[in-house]
């Protein structure tokens, strides 16, 4: 069960930060890329979400008020590699936190 929760907010999050990146961000096999820093705040239903993004590092901060609106269940902590991309992740029952740093291969 845990499993599969953790695998439906990886894609969640996963769609989210392709839906939201600017037109002149790009995902390739060094991981994200933007050409200038860019932060977005906006509602998602009852939740809050805070994105930021740099060359090589993305983060996204949803917060839902009492946990109503939450799309995870339970309270874990994880930290992995994809690739050349450090994922990590803080989550809470009423908190989602991720944070993705890339190395860069020049």
């Amino acid at each position: 069960m845990k499993k599969t929760v953790q695998t439906l907010v990886a894609i969640c999050s996963l769609l989210i930060s392709s839906v939201a990146f600017p037109d002149d961000c790009k995902s390739d096999n060094s991981g994200y890329y933007c050409a200038k820093d860019w932060k977005a705040e906006y509602m998602d239903g009852p939740c809050k979400v805070k994105e930021e993004s740099k060359p090589y590092e993305y983060k996204v901060e949803i917060k839902c008020k009492d946990g109503y609106g939450a799309h995870w269940a339970g309270e874990w902590k994880d930290e992995y590699w994809d690739g050349p991309c450090k994922i990590k992740r803080d989550v809470k029952f009423d908190e989602y936190k991720e944070e993705v740093k890339c190395r860069r291969d020049d």
